[in-house]
């Protein structure tokens, strides 16, 4: 196999093991609704700072913005089709966990779609960039596998469901990665960037809509929990501009 593509293989794999990390903490922990309603916002902010610290600024001026623009209503668009999809599964179930928990674990798996594609699509321009990439999502994506398997957990999905939820997320980020280096390495800038676009419309409405409203349906807001959202921006912004 290609070193070049066993290595983004390597890189995929870091992000997945933050989310485990995170996913095994709420497992040993007992989170309470407050503490999950936290979680969730810091996951929100951090899923908001992709998209503000390092999708948009590098997609401005290498298309025109009415083709970013339409990329980022087609990411949006596939994602409300995802959510139909998801609520109509749920009405037609007698038990389980609820549409809004399913809502958290497809927003954090479509983020690490968005992780696996800028870890690939970073890797296609250069091994160090993807390096870069790779270990600054590590970091950022530990809470919301916290907060994903401690949703779970709150809806009394049983232990082994979670573990094997939690293991799933390896998944899309691989995949994305594979997706970045494969199809969009001989590409120009232009088109990675207008990909990583569609991606952040995909995941801009599960942060915004499902992971706030999530966390709202868990315990009431407090200064802690905006404080939480705000550092999980702020952490994002540190990791990326630390490493980069």
């Amino acid at each position: 196999m290609n070193d070049g593509l066993l290595r983004v293989l390597a890189l995929a794999l870091l992000p997945a093991v933050g989310n485990f990390g995170g996913g095994l903490l709420a497992e040993w922990l007992k989170p309470s609704q407050s503490t999950l309603n936290r979680a969730l916002h810091a996951a929100a902010g951090i899923i908001l700072a992709v998209i503000a610290v390092e999708v948009i600024p590098e997609a401005l001026g290498t298309s025109p913005a009415w083709v970013l623009a339409a990329s980022f209503l087609g990411g949006g668009a596939v994602y409300l089709f995802i959510d139909a999809v998801i609520e109509r599964w749920q009405r037609s179930k007698k038990s389980g966990p609820g549409p809004g928990a399913w809502m958290v674990y497809v927003a954090v798996a479509t983020d690490l779609l968005g992780d696996g594609l800028l870890i690939g699509a970073g890797s296609a321009v250069s091994g160090e960039l993807g390096l870069v990439l790779a270990l600054g999502q590590v970091m950022a994506d530990i809470p919301e596998g916290f907060a994903v398997i401690a949703t779970f957990r709150e809806k009394g999905v049983g232990r082994a469901k979670r573990i094997w939820l939690s293991a799933s997320f390896v998944v899309p980020v691989i995949g994305a990665a594979l997706l970045g280096w494969l199809v969009l390495r001989n590409q120009g800038d232009a088109v990675k960037m207008t990909a990583l676009v569609f991606v952040a419309g995909l995941y801009t409405l599960p942060a915004i809509e499902d992971m706030l409203r999530e966390a709202h349906e868990n315990a009431e807001d407090s200064r802690g929990s905006a404080v939480c959202f705000l550092g999980g921006f702020a952490l994002f912004l540190v990791v990326s501009g630390g490493l980069g």
